[in-house]
């Protein structure tokens, strides 16, 4: 135990920590410009100045490490003298301009010099005059307020790990600037924004558009976008969301974000935002009052139900919406339809992808910790960039790197370049080899521990040397030698997997290569995931073959079980999955879908087979914010509340639940009232009144969720298994697809871009994103424009078996050359227009990497 006196305040601590620390966890302030909780210490600004006992000079607070019976002073005179010395010296320069600068109110600045002065400068001089830099879209530089503490700069170099921003200049013609230049070439994460402590570096999203002071309320609630969930606090004035700003301290993010959730909360108040109900009539969709709209649903699906029974109809829930809005769409599906045929998009990856990894480690085992991954000695990604899919989770893989870490990746991930990693580069589509001679290479270096029998013996069927990988693949015998001696080196090693390679051709099989090798470096598994809440949705239900909880429809007792609760009769037959329902409306079996919260046209491959199965249904009902590809075939469009107008609760990819809460009002409905009320028309009852009385039925009939309240979750009760009994362990024999794709040389073929600033089509609804990434683009590598005679800018035709679209070209210099990479971002534009597919025989996700594809130059 260390004893240190602060103004005449003992403290006692467990650990040895700066001064200033020590101060802070006692309530005593000491003033810091150059400072911040996230940033290693830097000494910089000299604000922090304190008198110690015994000690002949003023020492700096922020780098002092208290020593048992030290004694502190934070406020004497000498040290007020100093401090207002420090303040007008970086008053010579800095403009007077509070009245004007958008930061007057939480300027720590100009907080300072209120306390220490000086009222008034000595220095006659003129001040240094940097024109105001507005040629960047989101983030405006004023650097006549710069007062060089490099807080933005130490972010964005460490915790950050982008680099994109450094002081230019020496002496008092020192300021900050992208090394792009004007306008910012980076990541977009605003980070700098959050820590610059005067207005140097500011958002223009709300500039001259409030005063911090007229923030009336702000909230505290998740991103509405990544699986990672960040919390963030939403500040609100006049009903409307002027800010999103990082919670420090938070167990996701501590203060961090990425560019979506500082920035991509415009979508809330876009004009496109459907207000009222629209019925089709005549073959046009036409304004019409909530009592038709619903009264109609509930008529036609009750008529298609008699008809051609409960199976004729299906429904597809969302990532996007809240735990609650997902358990009253599969509870109306399953005891008002009598049907399960219920699904989400998780289907095209993570739904199959987990189920196939729980399979063998078990319930639970892709739960992990983010900040785990900063802790690991060894990091291994395959699949997809993590610092563009879940760019927080990326930033811990960059710490790992950071504090000595080993990074491994099997591709080529630019998010992670500068960070030294170790890289295996195969050639396209001989994943397989090389993971099977990692396989055999850890096997003979680690041997078997005899604890998971049926994985054991799927490792011992595999057997290929680095000779035959080096031969097949193009790997080095000597880089593959290392990669598996940094593996089996491993204390603290982990797995990131990307949707790439569930999505590949024989994506189960190579699955299961990556659960041998993490089974044998003993390892834990991450999963990456596009939207906020598909684990949320998988863990209500919405799944063809299981009930809330993972239990098994299929299994009488449960299905019995669940009946009861709802006092209705739940089929035992697995209903449609994703993929199913879509060969189902082709072929005319299926008559009436339900599509919530999902723009099912854009987000399943090949969407123009998509939007003609639609087309063929008898009724087709939409529950969106937006008339998207999908709400324009529909025959109901039912307009439901966005994120930030409504609570509830998400469930992260680590199975953290998190509330969502309410920020802005707005008429209208949530996705489980609308539901209900349709519910109510067709003589079903469903009597909530709030999302937390919907939370409350879950936690009744969830096993997972058992007696799991809001407060509970507010309390920090939310990481898995929360209170809920241990789930049963249902293993069955593991089943792979074995399928192989071949790429043939000169051959192009499609990729799917999943950029930083976009996640699925709502991301375009915010202008400041679109402004950063603004269009779809046919992205290719400078050999391929140069084989082809393209320039950046050209307008392409490129065409697949699935369909074709009209691009402008954007070269990457470090592109793939056999790749055509195109985003699935941009209705009308997205990637899942060209992509045909065939589905895994086990995980059931659709294999979209041997598509090729041919470019043409639009000549005028």
């Amino acid at each position: 135990m260390i004893t240190v006196t602060i103004n005449d305040k003992e403290i006692k601590l467990e650990k040895a920590v700066t001064v200033l620390e020590a101060a802070r966890s006692a309530g005593i302030t000491i003033p810091t410009l150059c400072y911040h909780e996230q940033l290693e210490r830097y000494g910089g600004c000299r604000l922090c100045l304190v008198e110690v006992e015994k000690m002949p000079r003023l020492q700096t607070a922020c780098t002092l490490m208290v020593a048992d019976g030290m004694v502190v002073r934070t406020e004497t005179e000498q040290i007020a003298d100093v401090r207002r010395g420090i303040l007008e010296f970086l008053l010579i320069n800095h403009p007077l301009d509070c009245p004007y600068c958008d930061k007057a109110g939480e300027c720590t600045l100009q907080d300072l010099v209120e306390k220490y002065g000086p009222g008034k400068g000595r220095f006659k001089e003129k001040k240094r005059k940097v024109p105001e830099s507005l040629q960047d879209p989101v983030i405006v530089r004023n650097m006549e307020r710069c007062i060089m503490c490099t807080r933005c700069v130490r972010m964005c170099e460490g915790p950050q790990g982008a680099s994109a921003i450094a002081v230019i200049n020496r002496g008092g013609h020192s300021h900050i600037e992208p090394f792009s230049g004007g306008r910012f070439d980076c990541e977009y994460c605003g980070n700098c924004v959050s820590v610059c402590p005067v207005g140097a570096i500011m958002s223009r999203l709300h500039r001259h558009s409030y005063r911090p002071w007229q923030v009336k309320e702000q909230y505290e609630t998740v991103c509405p976008y990544c699986g990672v969930g960040c919390t963030v606090i939403t500040q609100v004035r006049d009903d409307v969301i002027k800010r999103v700003i990082p919670k420090l301290g938070s167990s996701v993010n501590n203060g961090m974000l990425c560019s979506r959730g500082r920035f991509g909360y415009e979508f809330v108040g876009d004009n496109d935002r459907l207000t009222t109900p629209l019925i089709r009539k005549n073959g046009v969709l036409a304004e019409a009052t909530w009592e038709e709209a619903i009264t109609l649903v509930a008529k036609k699906l009750s008529e298609i139900k008699i008809a051609s029974g409960s199976e004729a109809i299906a429904g597809i829930a969302s990532p996007r919406c809240t735990n609650e809005d997902n358990y009253v769409f599969q509870k109306f599906m399953r005891a008002v339809i009598g049907s399960n045929n219920i699904d989400t998009t998780a289907r095209t990856g993570y739904a199959g992808a987990q189920s196939f990894i729980e399979n063998i480690f078990g319930q639970g085992a892709t739960a992990n910790i983010i900040s785990g991954l900063a802790n690991s000695d060894t990091v291994m990604v395959i699949g997809g960039d993590p610092t563009t899919v879940n760019p927080i989770l990326g930033l811990q893989i960059r710490a790992c790197a950071r504090r000595g870490g080993n990074v491994l990746t099997i591709g080529d991930f630019a998010g992670l370049s500068k960070f030294s990693p170790k890289k295996l580069l195969p050639g396209k589509y001989t994943e397989t080899i090389l993971l099977e001679a990692i396989v055999t290479a850890l096997r003979e270096k680690k041997g078997l521990s005899g604890s998971n029998g049926p994985l054991e013996s799927k490792i011992k069927d595999i057997s290929v040397t680095a000779a035959d990988a080096a031969a097949k693949c193009g790997v080095p015998e000597q880089q593959l030698s290392a990669f598996v001696d940094l593996l089996a080196g491993a204390a603290t090693y982990s797995l990131v997997i990307g949707k790439e390679i569930v999505q590949s051709t024989g994506g189960s099989y190579k699955l299961l290569l990556l659960a041998a090798i993490n089974y044998l470096a003993n390892g834990r598994i991450y999963m990456l995931t596009e939207k906020a809440n598909e684990q949320g949705a998988l863990d209500m239900g919405c799944a063809p073959d299981l009930l809330p909880g993972y239990r098994p429809v299929a299994f009488p007792e449960f299905a019995k079980k669940y009946g009861a609760q709802w006092h209705a009769e739940i089929s035992e037959k697995p209903g449609l999955n994703l993929f199913a329902m879509i060969d189902a409306a082709e072929n005319g079996s299926l008559k009436a879908m339900y599509v919530m919260g999902e723009n099912a046209v854009c987000n399943i491959p090949n969407s123009g087979r998509v939007e003609k199965a639609l087309k063929n249904l008898d009724f087709l009902v939409v529950q969106d914010i937006f008339l998207t590809e999908t709400a324009k075939l529909a025959d109901v469009v039912l307009p439901a509340l966005a994120w930030a107008e409504k609570g509830g609760t998400f469930t992260n990819m680590e199975r953290r639940i998190q509330l969502v809460r309410k920020s802005v009002q707005r008429e209208g409905l949530e996705d489980w009232k609308i539901i209900a009320e349709i519910a109510k028309n067709m003589g079903y009852g469903m009597e909530y009144v709030s999302s937390e009385g919907v939370f409350h039925e879950i936690a009744k009939v969830s096993p997972l969720y058992r007696d799991l309240t809001y407060e509970d979750i507010g309390k920090g009760e939310n990481i898995y298994p929360y209170k809920g009994e241990p789930l049963r362990d249902v293993k069955e024999d593991i089943q792979v697809d074995t399928a192989s794709a071949v790429a043939s040389a000169g051959k192009l073929y499609l990729q799917i871009e999943r950029p930083l600033f976009h996640s699925g089509t709502l991301s375009t609804r915010a202008a400041s994103l679109r402004n950063i990434y603004p269009q779809a683009v046919a992205r290719i590598s400078s050999a391929t424009a140069k084989a082809l005679s393209l320039t950046e800018g050209d307008v392409v035709n490129v065409r697949t078996k699935a369909g074709s679209l009209s691009l402008f070209v954007a070269i990457d210099k470090d592109g793939d050359s056999s790749a055509v990479a195109i985003s699935n971002n941009f209705e009308r534009k997205g990637a899942f227009r060209l992509a045909d597919y065939a589905l895994d025989q086990v995980t059931k996700a659709p294999c979209i990497d041997a598509v090729e594809i041919s470019i043409e130059k639009v000549t005028a």
